[in-house]
């Protein structure tokens, strides 16, 4: 089996090798990956300008082959991580059979996969019909990937065998330790868990902003919910699809439109 590896936080996190080093053992890696932090870029592609991508000198640790480990080779890219999964597929890489995106330092659920750049960059996969992970553990500092590997390599492996629909996971692990996980919930999407803060600042005569999304959102959450789960020490695998329409809304919508066709055609 072939697998890409992406990611939103640079190809120098330590989170894409920790999910090199699970990998390997499932089958050959090729990680092609933003040569920077790209974090909050959501699905965004870089069409105005060229976009370069250069062979990338892989650790000694992943160069040697041999007792059931798998090669290992990497691109750089000086772009999004959608503008990295794009560029893998289509040029970079022949037949791939899963994309996994991450391991992300800090949790992606409920509504922050709107946001998301291991998200995003993953759905470029999906779009292609290639089964696809995202895996992101909660924590941006003093981040773990240990429970993160363990799951992984036995999550991919299953797709070595997968046969029915195509599949796109989203995996949150919580911060704690191995021995304190409740569990794994296959969950659905949560809501809103973080909002934003602004802050401003005077530079010179120029007043400048910035964007965190460090307030926290007391919404109710469904018990089955992805931030739910997280919250109870469980890991969580949402499966995702891309159908953002809300059918349920079209007569909300054709009362609001009411005489405007009239109006506008006669």
């Amino acid at each position: 089996m072939k697998i890409l590896v992406i990611n939103d936080d640079g190809i120098t996190a330590p989170g894409i090798w920790s999910a090199v080093r699970a990998l390997r053992r499932v089958g050959e890696v090729v990680v092609v990956a933003p040569d920077r932090q790209q974090s909050g870029v959501g699905a965004s592609l870089t069409l105005h300008s060229p976009v370069k991508a250069s062979e990338w000198t892989v650790d000694p640790e992943f160069q040697s082959n041999g007792s059931g480990l798998y090669p290992v080779s990497a691109f750089s890219v000086e772009g999004t991580p959608g503008d990295s999964c794009i560029l893998a597929l289509e040029t970079l890489v022949n037949d791939v059979d899963l994309v996994v995106s991450g391991i992300n330092a800090g949790s992606n659920v409920g509504s922050d996969v709107m946001v998301s750049g291991t998200v995003g960059g993953a759905v470029q996969s999906f779009l292609r019909g290639i089964n696809t992970i995202a895996i992101s553990v909660a924590a941006v500092t003093n981040t773990k990937y240990d429970i993160a590997q363990k799951i992984l390599e036995p999550l991919a492996n299953k797709f070595m065998d997968h046969t029915g629909e195509t599949l796109f996971l989203n995996v949150n692990i919580p911060k704690t330790e191995m021995s304190q996980v409740a569990g794994v919930r296959v969950t659905t999407l949560g809501g809103r868990s973080w909002g934003e803060n602004v802050r401003a600042e005077n530079v010179g005569p120029e007043k400048r902003y910035w964007i965190s999304r460090n307030k926290s959102i007391n919404q109710t959450q469904g018990e089955d919910s992805d931030i739910a789960a997280i919250k109870e020490n469980c890991i969580s695998i949402t499966p995702l699809h891309l159908a953002l329409g809300n059918d349920s809304s079209m007569p909300t919508v054709e009362r609001l439109l009411g005489d405007i066709p009239k109006q506008m055609f006669g």
